[in-house]
């Protein structure tokens, strides 16, 4: 999966080690999915996190779902 394409996100050598992080801010993009993981709603993520768009989160989940839905080679 080749975060580059996903506009919502950004990633800098000097900020959080070249991790993905939303556009604009300094959190990281794993940073939801492991809210959601512990059960966090995306709502609930978005007043945690107010620097975050509504726009940005379902940008970033519907890439991560659409790579899912992508062929791979089977070896």
């Amino acid at each position: 999966m080749n975060w580059a394409l996903c506009t919502a996100v950004d990633r800098n050598p000097k900020r959080l080690g070249g991790a993905w992080c939303f556009a604009g801010t300094r959190l990281a993009v794993v940073s939801l999915f492991e809210h959601l993981d512990k059960g966090s709603t995306t709502d609930e993520f978005l007043e945690w996190f107010p620097g975050v768009s509504a726009e940005q989160v379902h940008q970033a989940l519907g890439f991560a779902m659409s790579s899912l839905a992508q062929p791979t080679a089977v070896e």
